[in-house]
């Protein structure tokens, strides 16, 4: 039925009737249906961009569970106005996944569009403006964004971008979608595949009810395949497909020194000193290059294929333009591609904590130091297997290892204390690119694009995706929609418009070309 908007922008109803795609008929006669959808949205774009403003005015920090609800119900209601049988799945706790369908009349196949709604911590007093929430509309000015209004009508800057928290991680792709329902519903169109979506709210804290509310829900979740709709695009601003994300874990290390803060004159070259300990350790498990020099920790990693390779090295070199761009005199093991440097594992100091420094600091012996360290884990990696290849590392060069705190017992008995807490982990997944929704989804896009879509082994971040491989056994690829440089994760996040506008292009194209594309069996 027709459904009707629920914006607080004090559009006329003219406005929300062009929104919605209620107003005259577009002239469609001999377009194709992608210069159709282009032209519903870009006779749209301030509506469609005061809408996502609006979504993005929600604070979604993973924390804040009242205005988490309050993203919940506000999706549920904007796929309802789309048609969609929208609800939440409960998980005994908020927040709820946000669940969806739409049958395609005569369909025989499913695929489950994924994001996430949740976001990262905040602190306002870093963002220009200072309001993470309050959505800014900006345009460049050489090395300084610009505010600008809001437009009201005409053709929007699609380099202009939206900074807010969520812009890019991940509220992009569910506007991407929402609004190409709407391209199709106003041009006549209709998906070709069944569809569901399922948006999740625990994304950015690790997805704590995840594989419970996975398992009593796999009949209602069974499909085809997933598409992951999460992650930046290629650095060359092009649309990637990407068949793979690298696994995690993470750990805390805490090493003791003395009982007291000391005296470093008095003391100094005496007292073993924790931030030399604690340096000496992380020196240990990896080299300037990268390499991990824990014992054994290559001997589960799979090489990555031929097929794997040619694609790496057919992708758009950008590595010299982002070290220019992020001041690198030089990278780790200077000259190997980006590229197929994150097919490989990965050992990352996220931390390191002693004492203090500047005006804050003492000429003291610190009690203790500690490190926080994350893992990036490929195919066949798994996290139990990790935790006891460290560990053997740290006793093998003379460590006494604890999970609790030390105690005094144990700090006397032994010259090198570490106490070890493990994070949550997950392990790598990757599909082969000659999966049956892999061919479909390049196919598609390839015809989209009139050129090859890029096509990536594996990205370099890591999602949940295991999780469901491991639960629901079905194939997962990456599509990601947000531009590279949106600032995930920190202040002044933001989506370049181009990206949306991308995104919604891209969505309506897999809804009602992926079937087409979709390698049929032969009896």
């Amino acid at each position: 039925g027709i459904f009707t908007a629920h914006l607080q922008t004090g559009f006329s109803m003219r406005a929300r009737a062009v929104l919605l795609g209620l107003s005259l008929p577009l002239a469609l006669a001999g377009q194709s249906a992608r210069d159709q959808i282009r032209q519903w949205r870009e006779a749209r774009e301030p509506q469609i961009v005061q809408e996502f403003a609006e979504f993005l005015r929600i604070p979604n920090v993973a924390a804040d569970s009242l205005n988490l609800r309050r993203n919940a119900t506000e999706i549920v209601a904007m796929l309802a106005r789309r048609g969609v049988d929208a609800r939440l799945l409960r998980n005994g706790a908020w927040p709820p996944v946000v669940y969806g369908e739409l049958t395609a009349p005569g369909a025989t196949r499913t695929i489950v569009l994924y994001a996430h709604y949740d976001g990262q911590p905040v602190e306002p007093k870093e963002w220009k403006g200072g309001a993470p929430f309050s959505p800014v509309l900006r345009e460049s000015r050489g090395a300084e964004w610009v505010d600008i209004p809001f437009p009201t009508a005409g053709r929007l800057n699609p380099e202009a971008r939206i900074f807010a928290r969520g812009a890019g991680d991940d509220k992009a792709p569910i506007a991407a979608i929402l609004n190409a329902l709407d391209a199709l519903k106003a041009t006549g169109q209709r998906p070709t595949v069944n569809l569901k979506f399922f948006f999740e709210g625990e994304e950015e804290s690790n997805s704590a009810h995840l594989a419970d509310l996975l398992q009593r829900n796999a009949s209602l979740l069974r499909a085809d395949a997933w598409l992951f709709c999460d992650s930046p695009v290629h650095a060359s601003r092009q649309l990637q497909v990407v068949y793979g994300v690298r696994g995690t874990m993470g750990l805390e290390l805490t090493v003791y020194g003395p009982a007291r803060a000391m005296h470093s004159g008095h003391y100094g070259n005496w007292v073993p000193n924790p931030g030399i300990l604690v340096a000496e350790l992380v020196t240990s498990l990896r080299n300037a290059d990268g390499r991990i020099l824990i014992k054994d920790f290559y001997d589960d990693v799979v090489p990555p294929t031929p097929e794997e390779l040619a694609a790496v090295r057919a992708l758009p070199n950008t590595d010299a333009a982002l070290r220019h761009e992020l001041l690198l005199g030089a990278t780790e093991a200077d000259g190997a591609l980006l590229a197929e440097r994150i097919m490989l594992p990965g050992l990352n100091i996220r931390g390191l904590k002693v004492g203090q420094v500047e005006g804050l600091a003492a000429n003291a012996i610190a009690t203790e130091a500690k490190a926080s360290i994350d893992f990036r884990l490929v195919p066949k990696q798994s996290p139990e297997r990790i935790r006891a290849l460290v560990e053997a590392h740290l006793k093998a060069t003379g460590w006494y290892v604890t999970h609790a705190a030390a105690t005094d017992d144990e700090r006397r008995a032994h010259p090198k204390v570490v106490r070890v807490t493990w994070g949550g982990g997950d392990e790598a997944s990757r599909v082969r690119q000659d999966e049956p929704v892999a061919i479909a989804l390049t196919g598609t896009l390839d015809e989209l694009l009139g050129k090859p879509v890029l096509r990536l082994p594996t990205m370099g971040g890591s999602l949940p995706t295991s999780v469901f491989e491991r639960t629901l056994h079905v194939p997962l690829i990456v599509f990601p929609i947000a531009n590279h440089d949106d600032n995930q994760h920190a202040k002044d996040e933001n989506l370049r418009l181009q990206n949306l506008w991308d995104g919604i292009d891209a969505f309506a194209a897999i809804m009602t070309r992926l079937d087409a594309k979709w390698p049929r069996v032969v009896p």
